[in-house]
């Protein structure tokens, strides 16, 4: 019995002895990939020494002999903090996630695939100019230079999640970082999802179903089973769930996931310092770690110093001494479905516009980890690429013997979006920057900017031109063969959406096209956030650098400004009070409190968390009865169909109405019912006490790893949880996932955020999402995280001794012996 005791003991110490050893061996590996910026690398591929300052906050500061070899500098600086985020990034782009994650990941191939992002992108190399093709061949040069270091070094692979996701790790390229752009064009847009809802609404309502995404003012549409006579409503039995919000950032971007952004500036006659002030917040799915990265270089036309997306060298939202700009997706209606009719008994022929035509067919061999390579067809047709019908909704509403094709103005090769991109930074004038903005293709992209001497905006990137005679303008999937639905022309954006002069001396944009402006598309789905910030720059006539950071932490939702007053107009204060403990006494305290809020969104109220359980019951059940199943499948909240609902404009008060009931209901009676629900609902999880409730309990922001976020353990590790406060139309945008069992989660966010003073360049400041490493053990990956969720700030400064004066680190670059 002792005997057995010790060998017990025994074995239990050496479990223990090789549990710890593993750990440490673990650690040890994942440590080595921790790059050491003090360091000193011989590379070649530069022409003379290069420093990478990096700030207290691991920001590099970039000091070359020549542009080439900052952007070489640069380009070793993203592949150090940022190495597997690039990669999957490029793989995402290439159709080529399933070789590290394996079958779960084929969807997200195929469409990439389909949509011919790294093809494109390989045309369009040549279409660069000449400038920009050196920097990106610099670039290239410069992430191949560090993955040389890693193996010269066993650096442990360059970062910890090879590892667990084995990796080549191939070299550079430029055609890598075009595709990388062109994957964010296609994720910038969602026009495709958007027809794709209009069509399914149009097939489960065909009297008012488009009313819930149709804008006021908005050209009335045909029924789409009037476009399709063998369309039908699918239920549940033809619908393919998408796949959950973390695994669809698999790659960290994906086509039709959305972007937004605000822009704005005021010129010097509006500012206290007498200088412009130029504000930009791209938003994008919160990551971690996220999707910009700070940098600073020093190119021969002065330092640029903003945000970048690791795999792009291009400064894409910042300033130099000069100029400062922002991006904010225009929403250009950029893209239009054709369901193309298949002939009957060749499924290798559609019906053309003069007849029957054979697709342009080709095959792709897709490898898969752990299994073996799947073998796809790609078709096109004159239209473009046949999307698959399992993804994006699109089999709801395909009629039988039909696929879809997209047409898409990011779609071809040629484009010279990237250099754009590159002039920019080097533009010193406003003037300048709208000229070489000229070039934008896709994304299509409203730019705000600041000189000097003024402010200004313009929209940039391809715009579509469709038939007068088309009564559907883009808004439905059209008929492929019928030539009144096909483009005739694809042109630039127009000169008349520049304006580098504007009255008032501000300006601003969230996105949205804006009444007057139907050229670009009738998508005006942020109008509230636009009003919201318009008010904010007109109610001051002078601004300081505070105010435009004000602004843009701004909580307060401005569609509960406008929807509570309507919404509960006959329900405020109009009963007894009820006793304590009962369902009317809590919605009279309900109705209290949000008679007295002031709309901001913030964590630490209840307020917030019963407006949008309220308006969240109140969608569903207006809709339910209309839309029957579809009704669960809307995530997106939509206040504007709401306030034309509760306002009756054009009759829609008869939404109210439920039809398979004999009596007739009205808005306020729903009103009611779907408020007792919500408080209903919120009592079964956080109890009676409504004074207790906080919207940070439920709005938390889960900044998602895309390959280690749901593996158990790791998760805590690398998944970023806060909460934070704003919602879906604050100006500090704090976007709902809006399904599951927490359908409040914020998963989409102001990933960077920039204020540009040029009264004092170097008080302008900069914030990211997480920190600029992507390594989980540095203490860079999360740094700035809490930060951000404070609304605070960096500075982005321009001066090289306050650079080295704060110095965490200088890594320099020596030139290998020829």
């Amino acid at each position: 019995m002792v005997t057995l005791f010790r060998w017990l003991v025994r074995l239990t110490v050496g479990l223990i002895l090789a549990g710890v050893a593993l750990i440490a061996l673990v650690w040890y590996f994942a440590v080595r990939s921790l790059p050491d910026y003090n360091a000193t690398y011989d590379v070649a591929g530069i022409s003379a020494p290069v420093e990478i300052v990096r700030s207290t906050e691991d920001v590099p500061h970039i000091f070359g002999k020549n542009d080439h070899d900052v952007f070489f500098a640069l380009g070793l600086a993203h592949a150090q903090d940022r190495l597997f985020q690039m990669n999957v990034l490029r793989r995402a782009a290439q159709g080529r996630l399933s070789e590290i994650y394996g079958a779960g990941a084929l969807p997200a191939d195929d469409l990439a695939r389909r949509l011919g992002l790294y093809r494109n992108a390989t045309a369009s190399v040549a279409a660069q100019n000449p400038d920009t093709l050196a920097a990106l061949k610099a670039y290239s040069q410069g992430v191949n230079a560090w993955i040389q270091q890693v193996n010269l070094g066993a650096r442990g692979r360059g970062a910890p999640e090879f590892f667990l996701y084995p990796d080549d790790i191939s070299y550079w390229e430029p055609a890598d970082s075009i595709a990388i752009l062109k994957l964010l064009a296609a994720s910038s847009t969602v026009q495709l999802r958007r027809e794709v809802l209009r069509a399914r609404l149009s097939l489960a309502a065909p009297e008012r179903g488009q009313e819930l995404v149709a804008a006021t003012g908005e050209p009335e549409l045909p029924s789409y089973a009037s476009l399709f006579p063998d369309a039908r409503f699918a239920g549940a039995e033809r619908h393919v769930m998408r796949p959950d919000w973390s695994t669809g950032l698999a790659g960290y971007l994906s086509p039709s996931l959305g972007a937004s952004a605000n822009g704005w500036a005021a010129a010097a006659n509006r500012t206290a310092a007498g200088g412009a002030l130029l504000a930009n917040d791209p938003h994008f799915a919160l990551t971690a770690p996220g999707l910009w990265y700070l940098a600073r270089v020093e190119l021969a036309s002065g330092g640029v110093i903003g945000g970048t997306i690791p795999g792009i060298p291009a400064i894409l939202s910042g300033r130099n001494p000069k100029l400062a700009w922002g991006i904010t997706p225009a929403q250009i209606d950029d893209q239009d479905l054709f369901i193309e009719e298949v002939q009957p008994g060749d499924p290798d022929r559609y019906r053309g516009a003069n007849g029957w035509e054979n697709f342009t067919t080709h095959t792709e061999t897709v490898r898969v980890r752990g299994e073996a390579p799947r073998t796809i067809t790609l078709r096109e047709s004159e239209n473009g690429p046949i999307l698959p019908a399992s993804q994006l909704d699109i089999a709801s509403i395909l009629p039988a013997g039909h696929v879809a094709a997209l047409a898409w103005t990011g779609g071809r090769g040629q484009d010279t979006s990237m250099s754009a991109l590159m002039d920019l930074m080097r533009a010193q004038t406003r003037q300048d920057a709208a000229r070489v903005m000229g070039n934008m293709v896709a994304p299509a992209l409203t730019v705000t900017l600041a000189d000097k001497s003024g402010i200004g905006q313009v929209t940039v990137g391809a715009l579509p031109q469709r038939s007068t005679d088309s009564p559907v303008q883009g808004r439905l999937p059209q008929p492929g063969w019928s030539a009144a639905h096909r483009w005739e022309a694809v042109t630039s954006a127009p000169a008349t959406l520049t304006d580098l002069h504007p009255q008032g001396g501000v300006v601003a944009s969230t996105g949205a096209a804006l009444p007057g402006q139907q050229i670009l598309g009738f998508d005006r789905a942020d109008r509230y956030r636009q009003d919201r910030l318009r008010h904010l720059i007109d109610s001051r006539e002078v601004h300081s650098r505070d105010s435009f950071i004000a602004a843009q932490i701004d909580i307060v939702s401005p569609d509960a400004r406008a929807l509570l007053p309507v919404v509960a107009a006959e329900l405020w204060f109009t009963d007894e009070p009820s006793p304590q403990g009962t369902p009317e006494r809590q919605r009279q305290d309900a109705l209290a409190l949000l008679a007295n809020w002031d709309g901001a969104m913030s964590e630490h109220l209840p307020e917030p968390l019963i407006y949008s359980a309220w308006m969240r019951a109140l969608q569903e059940r207006i809709v339910q009865d209309e839309l029957g199943p579809l009704t669960n499948e809307l995530t997106e909240f939509h206040p504007e169909f709401i306030e034309k609902v509760f306002r009756n404009i054009d009759g829609a008060a008869v939404w109210c109405d439920i039809r398979q009931s004999t009596p007739v209901e009205t808005c306020t009676q729903i009103a009611r019912q779907a408020l007792d629900a919500a408080l209903l609902e919120l009592t079964g999880r956080f109890g009676p006490d409504l004074a207790s409730w906080r919207w940070g309990d439920v709005h938390r922001a889960r900044h998602v790893h895309p390959a280690l976020g749901d593996l158990r353990g790791l998760s805590y590790i690398v998944n970023l949880v806060q909460p934070t406060s704003g919602g879906n139309s604050s100006i500090a945008h704090a976007g709902l996932l809006g399904h599951g069992p927490n359908p409040y989660q914020n998963v989409t966010g102001a990933t960077y955020r920039g204020v540009y003073d040029l009264a004092d360049p170097d008080s302008s400041v900069f914030i990211i999402s997480t920190g600029q490493s992507g390594h989980p053990l540095s203490r860079h990956y999360d740094d700035m995280a809490e930060l951000w969720r404070r609304g605070e700030y960096v500075r982005m400064s321009l001066d090289p001794d306050l650079a080295r004066a704060a110095a965490t680190g200088v890594t320099r670059l020596e030139p290998l012996p020829e």
